[in-house]
């Protein structure tokens, strides 16, 4: 055995917690653009771990974005309205740096940059 335990979390949880994350992203806006932040691509990685603690890294459209203080924050509070999850950190990471080119299609539509 090489010591690794296999996750304790059940695949269909981790699923169910994971698409109820992206749904609270969602409710995100960056103030300056009328997009959610999971379509803008500023949420770069989630980690669940067996503790259903949330690791989230995620970026600013610009790091002088007037909201960089507070924009954690509310990934933090969006993260922790999902069942199930015990705790969340988020760390602010400007590597590798947003770029639009991050933007799904439907924000890219909503933005008219299509």
């Amino acid at each position: 055995m090489d010591g690794h335990t296999p996750s304790q979390l059940p695949q269909s949880e981790l699923n169910r917690i994971t698409d109820d994350l992206v749904t609270q992203f969602k409710t995100v806006f960056d103030p300056e653009i009328p997009v959610d932040i999971y379509e803008l691509g500023l949420i770069y990685k989630v980690d669940i771990n067996d503790e259903r603690h949330v690791d989230i890294e995620m970026t600013l459209t610009a790091p002088g974005c007037p909201v960089a203080g507070e924009m954690p924050g509310w990934v933090e509070a969006a993260a922790k309205r999902v069942e199930g999850v015990s705790s969340v950190s988020v760390n602010l990471v400007f590597d590798p740096p947003w770029t639009p080119a991050r933007m799904s299609d439907e924000a890219k539509l909503e933005l008219n940059m299509l």
